[in-house]
């Protein structure tokens, strides 16, 4: 079957980097693009890296219930719209999703069978570099960001598993062997009734009365 993967962490923890890997090594998962009111990085195209929508566009879709879940980072809003959800795992494929702590609670609200992991940078000081890593940053965004991760780490309890990003290889072996044996849970939908119509058909060849709750 299935399901949807949220990935989240800290700004600067790696997530992102640690879907592409996963997409690119599972064929059969897909990455659900999210829309962002912020403006786009160097080399991001509209559909690919982000939906980039207007803040006026982003709230018109919020009040139609477009969005699974959306959240206000760093000023700018981000939201993971139904319909990508809907078309990946329509298409029989594991959605996958790098979404902030904010964002994560929501979806647990709607997605109930929904794979929660956090991933955590190895240590503080290499958190450190990767937000350096991003280029030139404002001091008071730098700060806003900072901040915010002092509170997302506090979060990681929320979470099902915990990945450690220290090198990209293992990360993306572990996240792979979550999604394997998380699709081994008795959590397929119609599965109950699978297994209904097994023992009713056994019992019968069995000439024995199907005992049930």
């Amino acid at each position: 079957m299935s399901f949807l993967l949220v990935l989240s962490a800290p700004s600067g923890g790696g997530k992102t980097t640690l879907a592409k890997a996963l997409l690119a090594a599972r064929p059969d998962t897909a990455y659900s693009v999210s829309a962002t009111t912020r403006e786009p990085r160097p080399g991001e195209t509209h559909g690919k890296e982000y939906y980039f929508l207007t803040r006026l566009e982003f709230e018109r879709r919020v009040q139609g219930g477009e969005f699974l879940e959306w959240a206000e980072y760093a000023g700018n809003l981000y939201g993971t719209l139904r319909s990508e959800i809907e078309r990946i795992l329509g298409a029989g494929k594991h959605a996958v999703l790098d979404i902030e702590v904010q964002g994560a609670r929501q979806v647990r609200k709607s997605f109930a069978d929904a794979v929660h992991v956090f991933v955590l940078p190895p240590s503080v000081t290499v958190l450190l570099e990767r937000l350096q890593g991003r280029g030139a940053m404002a001091q008071d965004v730098k700060q806003t960001r900072l901040r915010t991760a002092v509170e997302e780490l506090g979060a990681v309890g929320e979470y099902d598993y915990v990945v450690i990003n220290d090198q990209l290889d293992r990360a993306v072996t572990q996240v792979a062997a979550l999604l394997d044996a998380e699709g081994l849970r008795p959590r397929r939908e119609g599965l109950a009734e699978m297994v209904f119509a097994m023992r009713r058909d056994l019992a019968r060849v069995a000439g024995t009365a199907l005992v049930t709750d």
